[in-house]
C-alpha cells in the first residue's frame, strides 16, 4: 500500500483562531475524551520548527537569530506587524502538515493553534465542518490579558516593554479579526468566546459541531 503523507491532516480536526481564546483547553479535553492525538500548534512552532526557520533565514540571506527584537516589536506599528504575521503563516503552515505527515493515529488528529488559518486548511480538509475558529470578543480578550501570565510576558528584552507588549496586544487582535473574516468567507464556523463558558462547557459546544467526526 502507497504511503498518503496528506491522510491524517485530511481527516484532521482543526481549531484556530484569536490567542487566549481557549483552544488548546479545547484540543486537550477532546483528545482526553474522544482517543484523539492532540496537535498544539505553539508547541511544536516553538520548539520543533526552530531548526526549519533559522535554516530557512540562512537560506535567504538573513541572519540566523531572526529580526532584531526592538525592530520587530517596539519601533513597527501593529497593522504592519499582522500583514508580516499573516504573510509568514503559509510557510509556517508547510511544517504543520509536515508534521502531521508523520503521525499515523487509529483516530483523528485535532489540531489546534492561531497558525491553523481557515484559508490554508479549506482547501485540504474532506468539509469546512472539520474546522472551527475560537475568537475571543474584545472584554474577555481584556480579561485574558490581565489574567494569563502569558499573555503579558515581556516579548524580548527591548527599550520600551510596555510599548512592545501592546504592539502585540494590537497584532493579535488584527490577526484574529482576519481569520473570522475569512472563516465566514468560506463558511467555516467562528465561534465567539465571550467568557460565560468554562473550558468544559466550550468543549461541549465545540465536540457538538465535530460530533460527525468523532
Amino acid at each position: 500500500m502507497d504511503f498518503d503523507g496528506t491522510a491524517t491532516a485530511r481527516r484532521a480536526l482543526w481549531i484556530g483562531g484569536g490567542q487566549w481564546a481557549g483552544k488548546s483547553t479545547v484540543a486537550v479535553n477532546l483528545a482526553l475524551r474522544f482517543g484523539l492525538t492532540a496537535y498544539l500548534y505553539d508547541r511544536h512552532d516553538a520548539r520543533g520548527h526552530d531548526d526549519r526557520r533559522i535554516a530557512d533565514r540562512v537560506r535567504r540571506g538573513e541572519p540566523p537569530a531572526g529580526p532584531d527584537p526592538e525592530t520587530t516589536w517596539v519601533r513597527t506599528v501593529p497593522t504592519r506587524m499582522a500583514a508580516e504575521t499573516l504573510a509568514d503563516f503559509p510557510r509556517r503552515f508547510a511544517w504543520v502538515l509536515d508534521d502531521l505527515s508523520a503521525l499515523v493515529p487509529g483516530r483523528r488528529v485535532v489540531a489546534e493553534g492561531w497558525g491553523l488559518r481557515p484559508e490554508l486548511v479549506a482547501p485540504i480538509v474532506e468539509s469546512v465542518r472539520q474546522m472551527v475558529v475560537l475568537v475571543p470578543t474584545a472584554e474577555f480578550r481584556a480579561q485574558q490579558i490581565t489574567r494569563l501570565p502569558r499573555a503579558s510576558v515581556a516579548v524580548a528584552r527591548v527599550s520600551d516593554p510596555e510599548r512592545a507588549l501592546r504592539n502585540r496586544w494590537a497584532r493579535d487582535e488584527l490577526v484574529a479579526a482576519d481569520s473570522v473574516a475569512q472563516s465566514e468567507r468560506l463558511g467555516v464556523r467562528v465561534v465567539q468566546v465571550d467568557g460565560s463558558l468554562d473550558g468544559d462547557q466550550l468543549t461541549d459546544l465545540v465536540a457538538d459541531h465535530f460530533a460527525a467526526y468523532l
